[in-house]
């Protein structure tokens, strides 16, 4: 397994995947650990449409960005609405949702581009980011796979546009599937469990897991099986296998938060930028 977690000198944890080139991109995954937020949002909420207070969420990202080598007003981020929208962004957007979230690129779960040292972030609380990094054109791009989105193929459809942007070809792709609820705890019903059958017909059976009367969807492998169908080599493509739900300690979990009897609860984000 290539995904690890390593502490930075400021004293956060960084989660990272070890197969992607460190002279060609800086990525990583924050924990809810070591930020200033109160509960719910304890500590490094990362999310400023949580009802989080916004001095706190922007002194966590101006924390989290500087372990990584980069200002607040470096970024762009973008209002996830759980669909499957994928834009192109360059230097014109850079800043966008740094420190106000009515600025976020408007209804996008997806983001991709060419340009260096343009770090894009999404939030996540469960639903499965998804990192791409093109080797030999010198892209990447960014995914929040929710139940919906993934439904959607918006892992599929990310790599699609970058090969219509960019010329990225599926071999020439690798893929990090970093921390989101596992099988072993997102209990799904009806709708979700129609919906999969009919987005995923030859392999439900493998993504949908009885277990005491109860029914899970794998999502991180739902992602994984329509990468593939699109051509990337299973070999390109890294799981980190964490349960945001079972590590809810480390990584924020709308479900374990649900099971505490909360309502809310913070974000972690993925950050990725070419170097």
């Amino acid at each position: 397994m290539s995904y690890f977690l390593r502490r930075t000198e400021n004293n956060l944890w960084r989660g990272m995947f070890s197969t992607f080139p460190e002279d060609l991109v800086t990525h990583g995954v924050s924990t809810r650990i070591g930020g200033v937020s109160k509960e719910p949002f304890d500590s490094l909420n990362l999310a400023l449409h949580v009802g989080d207070e916004p001095t706190d969420v922007i002194a966590n990202r101006k924390k989290f960005l500087r372990a990584l080598g980069f200002k607040l007003s470096d970024i762009v981020t973008p209002n996830q609405v759980h669909g499957d929208k994928i834009f192109r962004v360059d230097e014109n957007y850079r800043g966008c949702g740094c420190n106000n979230y009515a600025d976020s690129i408007p209804e996008t779960d997806a983001l991709i581009t060419d340009t260096p040292e343009l770090p894009l972030m999404l939030c996540f609380a469960d639903c499965v980011p998804i990192f791409f990094v093109d080797t030999e054109n010198r892209a990447v791009g960014l995914a929040h796979g929710g139940w919906k989105g993934t439904l959607k193929k918006i892992a599929a459809k990310t790599l699609l546009k970058m090969n219509s942007e960019f010329g990225t070809r599926p071999q020439d792709c690798l893929i990090g599937i970093a921390p989101s609820i596992g099988v072993c705890c997102y209990e799904v019903g009806g709708v979700v469990i129609d919906k999969c059958k009919e987005a995923f017909p030859d392999d439900h059976e493998r993504l949908l897991i009885q277990r005491d009367g109860k029914i899970f969807l794998d999502l991180q492998l739902a992602n994984v099986i329509q990468l593939l169908e699109v051509g990337v080599p299973e070999k390109n493509i890294e799981v980190s296998n964490h349960c945001t739900c079972c590590t809810s300690d480390w990584y924020f979990s709308y479900r374990a938060a649900q099971k505490k009897n909360l309502d809310r609860t913070g974000r972690i984000a993925a950050l990725i930028a070419l170097k």
